[in-house]
């Protein structure tokens, strides 16, 4: 399948499709896609949805995750990631870009890009990554109305309150904010940076019947934990935001430090994807036939 196949393409919407597997049994498992190669591997390796993380954007941008990239760019990714995957995603809307109007015109930018949620937090810019120190969070009353706007302004999008208040007003200032942005219309919670399974159960215990979202990023504040514990805890879906970035930044480095050591790139062989395995993922041959003017290609079978 590509997406130059309208007819291809699903007729439901994102917004309706992304809330049909929250509503699911079991845990929506959400690991991070930082661009439409990576959301295609994840595809195929089973995932029913994605993320997209305001973090993996940035780095990605040789940026750093602190409020700076513009609705604009994020839609750039939104569309790729779509277009390549036809998943539901799920998307880091940081602080909405603004106040209430510009929260609006994010919901419907992100939703008309093809996202099917995103989530949206409490913090005040400059923001930063909900596991660093020292955040700067809004009121309650002042996310709530960002809140209310983005309810207002979606068609079927699906709306993740995120607090991360429990840093700085504990677990009791983490559940009310939750609760009164419930009220203003958000459709699930994500408590971000709770440090230890203790505060997850309580955090849920608090939150009856409320859906509620699991960051497992690594080298954070949370210890790790398996899709299946969070789920024992209450939890209704997981996040790992920015794994896939972090994995291929690894890599390249390795890449080019093997290249400045060697003048050569053959010892990095065993470890790259080859011509015909990325081939196969971008679909290439289904892009080909659809031009017959297009010749098949044939792969080498010498050159990597």
């Amino acid at each position: 399948m590509t997406y130059l196949v309208g007819g291809e393409a699903p007729s439901e919407s994102a917004g309706k499709r992304f809330r049909k597997l929250l509503d699911a049994p079991g845990i929506l498992q959400l690991p991070g896609a930082h661009n439409g190669q990576a959301a295609l591997q994840a595809k195929d390796a089973g995932f029913q949805a994605l993320y997209l993380s305001g973090a993996a954007m940035t780095a990605s941008m040789g940026l750093p995750d602190l409020g700076i990239i513009t609705i604009d760019q994020v839609e750039f990714f939104i569309r790729q990631i779509v277009r390549s995957s036809a998943l539901p995603l799920l998307v880091d809307g940081d602080t909405g870009y603004g106040e209430t109007l510009n929260v609006m015109n994010m919901v419907r930018a992100f939703e008309e890009s093809g996202a099917g949620a995103l989530h949206l937090e409490d913090q005040l810019l400059p923001k930063k990554c909900g596991h660093l120190n020292d955040k700067k969070l809004a009121s309650a009353d002042e996310m709530a109305m960002k809140v209310s706007a983005a309810h207002r302004a979606r068609r079927d999008l699906v709306i993740v309150a995120r607090t991360d208040a429990a840093a700085s007003e504990g677990i009791d200032g983490a559940v009310a904010r939750a609760k009164k942005y419930i009220e203003a219309g958000a459709d699930a919670i994500f408590p971000e940076a709770l440090t230890n399974a203790e505060m997850f159960r309580e955090f849920a215990k608090r939150m009856p019947g409320v859906k509620l979202l699991a960051n497992m990023t690594e080298f954070g504040r949370t210890p790790f934990y398996t899709a299946k514990e969070f789920e024992e805890m209450g939890y209704s879906m997981i996040i790992w935001p920015v794994s896939s970035l972090r994995a291929a930044n690894k890599a390249q480095a390795d890449l080019y430090a093997t290249i400045a050591r060697d003048g050569s790139t053959e010892a990095m062989l065993p470890r790259m994807q080859t011509r015909e395995e990325l081939y196969r993922t971008l679909r290439y041959h289904d892009y080909e036939a659809l031009d017959r003017s297009i010749v098949e290609t044939v792969l080498p079978t010498i050159a990597a």
